[in-house]
């Protein structure tokens, strides 16, 4: 993949290249490795969000208990199982589905193209709600400490948490990680100890806790009976929802695992199971033993810190190093939404749900389009919502046990309908239909309880995205349906009879055509060539660059693989030519910006054939539309305009695609 060398970049060329670190060689064999995450380095990158959400979560159900403190203990035991029963359930996700994409991937594979557009729509609105869940969170947990007056600051200080996480990824996930772990292992160490020391200080307080809970108990059997007792709980349970957040952002984000991914992921999901029951779990536990009461201004953790760490030495300063860590991870936990968001947007870009371009990587192998629409949508609902915690965990709950659903049921029906693939399908639908229920469970309740609150924000943006994508896939469905015709037609032209091995005269006047691959397209613009330059031109090359986006950047056997596969189509190119008695040739390379590339390889031959002209085809439309820039790339132009400051002869050659009539613009079979 060429590289720019640094004497050739503009100033912001340069900037960019300092805050975002020099561009990485996909030829490199040991490229996946430097980029893959170990399943410790997974665990903080991906489980920092379902661990940051211990920060959140477990207090918002703890809030929705009211005067009923006393089920707190039921609800510590609910969380903990809850969370390793969806924990395992995504571990068969990943077992059956190594390559990513998680609740997307599932649904459309076991669902349909329906259910796969609902919940990668509902991954994406999770996604962003994740980083400005997490960043807002993180900026209560650090203003518990600092004056009341410099709360309003809070949306600027989060603001710029945003941005600084953009550029981080930018830079790519490993290098962001790294960063971020410190945090994360200071997190990991004083909860421990707030967790560990609050259980076994206050063991003595059981016996009285039970005492008491049994009275109020059975004060509340008296007064709203088992059934008001039942749907105390399940509201409560079901406001915790935010704790389980995060689960499902490993299987999302399998393709920056180490390999062999499959154990990395599972490896990474026992981790992030443990550490989440535990800590959530705990957290309860500890509100009821220590029989916290809400403070106003203050995080329920922080009261708990403050309780737990009084009468410590420099306790308060623990008490404080604890609430910064906890406020601090949650920035980390914020890293989820930038690896798992912008891998979904791919995988939807690949099926057409969403503009190609969001399935492209960039230089430093990110997908930076991706990175760049989740900072700037997170920015724009941190603004919407004033930064209110409470109102992005009723907005964040309700996608994640969307997604959770569509992706407990699509297991369901897998190994429904490969019973005699699986010996042991029935011990494993079990924890998905376990999943599923509990999925379903807090779902409706959410939706039910909240809906009104500002859970019809997240089902209206929700909708939004899935009527975009349809239009989207729908403008894609017509070009292929438009240019139908033409690949039926042309991919079919019968091979000539005057075969000619020569090698191509350098000095004879040449066309040099980019092709993205042996298609109908291809060969409309070779006809087009002889059909309006008749024997003007001699030799042939054909020019190709193998684009690496997101879903060949998965390993080196795909990456092969793809190598393959476009030194095949050349290959039939070339020999397509030469039958009709052309000498011809070939050219390709690897990379992830097609127009860096193909203008260097364009600029070599340029150099190697004197008397050539680059040649390529662009799609044109009967009625163009702002829109359609951005569906369809401006490679060609891109192209032209490169090469042409070079002087060198590009010319572009048009495709119609008239879409209302279906009907493509084709040329005469050569004859």
């Amino acid at each position: 993949m060429p590289s720019k060398n640094p004497d050739e970049l503009t100033f912001w060329g340069n900037l960019q290249r300092r805050i975002l670190g020099s561009p990485r060689n996909i030829n490199e064999p040991s490229i996946f490795r430097k980029i893959s995450l170990i399943p410790v380095l997974a665990w903080i990158g991906l489980g920092a969000d379902g661990l940051s959400s211990s920060s959140y979560g477990p207090e918002e159900a703890f809030r929705a208990l009211g005067p009923h403190t006393y089920l707190a203990v039921f609800l510590a035991l609910a969380t903990a199982l809850t969370v390793i029963i969806i924990s395992y359930a995504y571990s068969r996700i990943i077992e059956h589905f190594p390559h990513g994409g998680g609740g997307y991937v599932v649904s459309t594979h076991t669902i349909g193209k329906s259910a796969g557009l609902v919940s990668g729509s509902a991954l994406l609105v999770d996604y962003v709600l994740t980083i400005t869940v997490s960043l807002a969170s993180c900026g209560d947990a650090l203003f518990s400490y600092l004056p009341s007056h410099l709360l309003k600051y809070k949306v600027l200080f989060v603001s710029v948490l945003i941005c600084l996480l953009v550029l981080l990824n930018l830079r790519g996930v490993k290098e962001s990680v790294k960063i971020l772990a410190p945090i994360f292992i200071v997190f990991v160490v004083t909860h421990v100890l707030l967790i560990g020391y609050g259980l076994t200080t206050h063991a003595a307080q059981i016996g009285p806790m039970t005492a008491r809970f049994q009275a109020d108990m059975g004060q509340d059997m008296a007064v709203i009976g088992f059934a008001g007792i039942l749907a105390i709980f399940l509201r409560a349970f079901s406001m915790g929802g935010g704790t389980y957040t995060g689960i499902e952002a490993v299987s999302n984000a399998m393709h920056i695992m180490r390999e062999p991914k499959v154990q990395t992921g599972k490896r990474t999901m026992v981790y992030l199971a443990a550490s989440l029951s535990v800590t959530a779990g705990g957290l309860l536990l500890c509100y009821a033993l220590f029989d916290i009461r809400p403070e106003h201004g203050r995080t329920i953790n922080a009261v708990l810190a403050d309780l737990a760490f009084n009468n410590w030495p420099l306790g308060g300063w623990i008490a404080f190093i604890t609430i910064l860590s906890e406020g601090a991870l949650l920035m980390v936990g914020a890293q989820s939404g930038f690896a798992g968001g912008p891998s979904v947007m791919a995988n939807m870009a690949i099926d057409s749900w969403l503009p190609r371009r969001f399935a492209a990587l960039s230089e430093r192998l990110t997908m930076q389009n991706g990175v760049l629409l989740m900072g700037g949508a997170s920015l724009a609902l941190l603004f919407y919502t004033g930064g209110s915690v409470s109102a992005l965990v009723v907005m964040y709950s309700i996608n994640v046990f969307l997604t959770f659903s569509l992706s407990q049921l699509g297991m369901v029906s897998f190994y429904l309908r490969r019973r005699d693939q699986h010996l042991k399908w029935k011990r494993h639908i079990l924890i998905h239909v376990a999943g599923l229920f509990l999925c379903v469970t807090i779902l409706i309740v959410t939706v039910f309880e909240k809906f009104m609150e500002g859970g019809w924000v997240t089902l209206l943006i929700t909708a939004g995205v899935i009527t975009m994508c349809c239009l989207i896939h729908s403008h894609y469905e017509k070009v292929r349906g438009g240019v139908k015709m033409l690949e039926e037609l042309l991919s079919r032209i019968p091979k000539g009879d005057r075969f000619n091995d020569v090698p191509p005269d350098r000095k004879d006047m040449t066309a040099i055509l980019l092709v993205s691959g042996y298609s109908g397209f291809g060969l409309h613009a070779w006809l087009t060539i002889i059909r309006e330059f008749p024997e003007m031109y001699r030799n042939f090359v054909f020019v190709s660059v193998a684009e690496i986006d997101s879903g060949s950047f998965k390993g080196i056997a795909e990456v092969e693989a793809l190598r393959k596969n476009i030194r095949e189509s050349l290959e039939k190119y070339v020999h397509l030519a030469r039958s009709f008695g052309f000498p011809a040739e070939y050219r390709m390379d690897l990379g992830t910006d097609v127009v860096d590339t193909a203008v260097s390889l364009c600029t070599e031959l340029a150099a190697q054939f004197p008397r050539s002209t680059i040649f390529t085809g662009k799609l044109i439309f009967r009625h163009e539309y702002p829109f359609q820039k951005i569906l369809h790339n401006e490679t060609a132009f891109a192209i032209q305009r490169r090469l042409q400051w070079e002087g060198i002869t590009t010319v572009i050659l048009p495709i119609r695609v008239d879409l209302a009539a279906k009907k493509t613009g084709v040329l005469k079979p050569l004859t």
